[in-house]
């Protein structure tokens, strides 16, 4: 066999193991999945690339809903839910962007400011509590939202890896 198949091989296992079971996105643009799956765009929505889970939120919010057990109501608070961890997500790997422009500008001057790295420094740390802060609002709120059997479910789902926050 062609070595370059072993890690498509194994590419393909962790995803069809995995809760993402869509492909990288990464690989959209490479021609193999217009090949075999047709455009991206003639997929539908959800698919492929962008922040936070990697494919939008209809995915991982089938895959809960089906994976808790969960009704109309529980979808829908669900939803508002991902869509929020998204959106901060989102907004942290901009703010993650910019700090690291800034570090490089700092580094490519004549002079060096210690003052404004420490400001670049200070904004990373913001980005990153204000993140943990809408994780640990998101899990406040799905304890609410979900019964005991749920809960343990989707604490199970998070330990083996299978969704992450």
């Amino acid at each position: 066999m062609h070595p370059g198949f072993f890690r498509w091989w194994k590419e393909m296992q962790h995803l069809h193991n995995s809760a993402r079971c869509g492909p990288r996105s990464e690989w959209t643009g490479s021609g193999f999945f217009e090949n075999k799956l047709g455009s991206p765009s003639s997929r539908g929505p959800g698919f492929g690339g962008g922040a936070g889970f990697g494919f939008g939120v209809r995915r991982p919010l089938r895959f809960l809903i089906h994976k808790l057990d969960l009704d109309e109501r529980q979808a829908a608070e669900l939803a508002v839910i991902i869509d929020a961890l998204k959106t901060e997500r989102a907004q942290a790997a901009v703010d993650n962007r910019r700090t690291v422009s800034a570090m490089a500008e700092l580094l490519g001057g004549e002079a060096f400011d210690a003052q404004a790295a420490a400001e670049a420094a200070s904004a990373r740390a913001k980005s990153a509590e204000r993140l943990s802060q809408a994780v640990i609002a998101a899990l406040q709120k799905l304890h609410a939202l979900l019964n005991e059997e749920q809960r343990e479910r989707l604490a199970y789902l998070i330990r083996s890896g299978s969704l992450s926050l």
